[in-house]
C-alpha cells in the first residue's frame, strides 16, 4: 500500500489524450501521482501486457485508501493517466483484440 500523499486543491497536472493530439486538461495532481505510481507498478515492460480489465484489477493493490477509497473512481483514474502516458510516449498498446497495454522501461 503506497503511503499517503497530500492532497492539495491547487495541485494540478496537465494530462494529454492520445486520442485527441492537442488536447489538455487539467486534473488533481496528488490522485495524478498515486495512479501514476499503481499504474507504473501494474504494467509490464513488454508485450503482451494487460487488457483494460487487468489493469483494472492490478492497479487496487497499489492505490493509497486515502485517495481511493475501497477502489473509488480508480478505473477513471487510470483511464485518464493510461491515455496521457500514451499521448507522452510511456506506455504503448498493441494491436490485438481486446486492447493490451505495456509500459517503457
Amino acid at each position: 500500500m503506497m503511503s499517503k500523499l497530500k492532497n492539495n486543491s491547487t495541485d494540478r497536472v496537465t494530462v494529454e489524450n492520445v486520442n485527441v493530439p492537442g488536447y489538455q486538461s487539467t486534473v488533481d495532481g496528488a490522485k495524478y501521482r498515486a495512479m501514476h505510481a499503481a499504474l507504473w507498478r501494474a504494467l509490464p515492460t513488454a508485450e503482451p501486457g494487460l487488457s483494460q480489465n487487468e489493469m483494472g484489477e492490478a492497479i487496487l493493490p497499489f492505490l493509497p485508501d486515502d485517495l481511493f477509497p475501497g477502489g473509488a473512481k480508480a478505473r477513471w483514474w487510470m483511464k485518464t493517466v493510461q491515455l496521457d502516458l500514451e499521448a507522452k510516449k510511456k506506455v504503448f498498446r498493441t494491436n490485438t483484440k481486446p486492447l493490451r497495454w505495456y509500459r517503457s522501461k
